[in-house]
């Protein structure tokens, strides 16, 4: 069976609102980032994929079964939504058998693999705790178990680090980069550093049309001698802001080291600095809305 997703020609309607137009993806085994703002259509892309919303337009297969066969592809495709939440009463075991009961799996079949992604997750301590009492971070990789408990070939998960601590964030990625290995992990977000740190392959996502795709390199060299960094003052850095893009800042007393885009070098005291994942996507983002990056003339 081939572990690839092709996307041709998607359109996707809410009545009259179009929130996919002409999409167009190829995606194959391992972590694939879908990066953009909220409401940009990420969630409505996962919903077709996980065949929870019927496409509307165009054509769509997930390792080689056409996606109207919803019930096949539902065999091959684990999902883990945004918004997560499963039988807060039961214990993580329970869920966790209940959920393979539901798709089909034999008793021997749950026995074998239940302790094993727990394990996996790191919640093999905590299969008698109740799922209502579980952290942030541990419901989260509890959604990781039940995706993949019937094997899937498709892991697609939608802004699984938001609201996570540091820690919790970087343990969830390791995790999706360790599943990654062997399925199609689609990781859905507007968090830059999540793609930066897990993704080869990213598709950019906006008002439903893809403006980029390719790998997180070659979108990192499109903002290449436009990354800028100084200090100056903190009534230099609103006047600064009016006219360029500020991607980050730093008080140092009454001073600001500031980090900006701009087309060249806009003043003696700005140094240039290697491009960034972000300091890309928000160059990427400001020439979709067809502006100057920065034409600041004096400071």
């Amino acid at each position: 069976m081939s572990t690839t997703i092709k996307i041709r020609g998607l359109n996707q309607y809410y009545g009259k609102k179009q929130a996919l137009k002409d999409v167009n993806l190829t995606i194959e085994t391992g972590m694939f980032g879908l990066l953009g703002r909220n409401g940009a259509g990420k969630t409505t892309l996962m919903k077709v994929l996980a065949t929870l919303l019927p496409k509307s337009e165009g054509q769509v297969s997930v390792c080689g079964k056409n996606i109207a066969r919803a019930q096949e592809i539902r065999r091959i495709t684990g999902y883990l939504p945004q918004e997560f939440s499963m039988y807060p009463n039961m214990s993580v075991y329970e869920a966790m058998d209940y959920l393979g009961v539901l798709s089909g799996l034999s008793r021997p079949q749950r026995k074998e693999r239940i302790p094993e992604l727990l394990k996996r997750v790191n919640l093999q301590y905590d299969k008698r705790k109740k799922v209502k009492a579980l952290s942030g971070g541990m419901k989260r990789r509890l959604g990781i178990a039940q995706a993949i408990l019937h094997d899937p070939k498709v892991l697609i998960v939608d802004e699984p680090t938001a609201g996570l601590d540091p820690e919790e964030r970087v343990r969830f990625r390791n995790l999706l980069c360790e599943i990654a290995e062997e399925r199609i992990v689609i990781l859905s977000t507007h968090i830059v550093g999540d793609i930066e740190a897990t993704c080869e392959n990213i598709a950019v996502l906006d008002a439903g049309e893809i403006i980029y795709t390719g790998t997180v390199s070659e979108l990192t060299r499109m903002a290449e001698g436009r990354v800028f960094q100084t200090e100056i003052s903190k009534k230099e850095l609103e006047e600064l802001k009016k006219q360029c893009i500020v991607t980050s800042m730093l008080t140092l007393g009454n001073n600001v080291m500031v980090r900006f885009l701009a087309e060249e070098k806009p003043f003696a005291g700005a140094k240039s600095c290697e491009a960034g994942v972000e300091d890309a996507y928000m160059y990427l983002m400001q020439e979709r809305g067809g502006e100057d990056v920065c034409s600041y003339s004096s400071l």
